[in-house]
């Protein structure tokens, strides 16, 4: 059933605020109702775990093997993780403290521009948390005691989603192997103890400015979701998209072709 409360408003984009499983398909009506309340367009995900590969899809995870289900070397990896830090869940008074350098540094490693992310930014998003329900995981230099990595967790009834995640750069390059040992950790908890029906890492990423997801693919056995994909725009946003869709490959602006990108994978 359709609630507009069941959807937020992100980057000027309406989308579901629960469980990817859950998302009913909008009719247009419904899609109007939500721009009369602002924003650009309405981003809608349905038929979740569909059998038939489409553009659009959320990664999962829906099984967990423990250290049986990774290659001698991931196995290795992960042990210098577990030798070198301690990951655990904090208190979210400690990511208001200590979390924001690690943010800062992981965007300007990543180099993400097309958002910013400054100590206001980080506050608000924090405050946005406390409307949900969040989870936090620190990762913790095992000779300092220092929080030197991040992950906020956004928790539904039987699920999870992986969001905002930051590590101190340094540590990416001094074979620790800090992200195996953070997703290893999520994931047993989450789908071994907890029982979860499975962890995601979001949707689809569009801008793709990060090698998070196909990191996950690779060394963790998530998988695509499939779903459908479908955008309603405001009218002057889909004239917009329409004239510019042809010219594409010659956009440089990372936001636009973002939304071109997106426009393109709808089934």
């Amino acid at each position: 059933m359709f609630s507009d409360n069941d959807f937020e408003l992100y980057r000027h984009a309406w989308r579901y605020r629960k469980a990817p499983h859950q998302e009913p398909q909008l009719a247009d009506s419904q899609c109007k109702a939500l721009l009369k309340k602002g924003g650009w367009m309405v981003r809608n995900t349905f038929d979740f775990d569909c059998d038939t590969p489409t553009d659009f899809w959320y990664l999962i995870k829906d099984t967990f093997g423990g250290m049986d289900e990774h290659s001698q070397n991931e196995r290795k990896k992960l042990r210098h993780a577990f030798r070198s830090f301690d990951f655990k869940l904090i208190d979210k008074q400690l990511v208001r403290e200590k979390a924001y350098p690690i943010v800062k540094a992981t965007f300007v490693d990543y180099n993400i521009t097309d958002r910013p992310m400054n100590e206001d930014v980080f506050t608000k998003y924090l405050d946005d948390c406390d409307k949900e329900n969040f989870d936090y995981w620190g990762a913790f230099d095992m000779e300092t005691q220092e929080l030197v990595g991040f992950c906020a967790v956004r928790i539904f009834d039987d699920s999870c989603e992986y969001g905002l995640i930051g590590f101190d750069p340094k540590y990416k390059h001094n074979a620790t192997y800090p992200y195996y040992g953070f997703f290893y950790k999520m994931n047993e908890y989450y789908l071994d103890n907890r029982k979860f029906r499975y962890v995601a890492d979001g949707a689809r990423s569009i801008t793709e400015h990060s090698n998070v997801q196909p990191f996950l693919e690779k060394n963790f056995n998530f998988r695509r979701a499939y779903c459908r994909l479908k955008i309603k725009y405001k009218w002057w946003l889909g004239i917009a998209v329409r004239m510019l869709l042809p010219f594409r490959k010659l956009i440089w602006n990372r936001n636009v072709n973002a939304v071109l990108n997106m426009h393109k994978m709808q089934s």
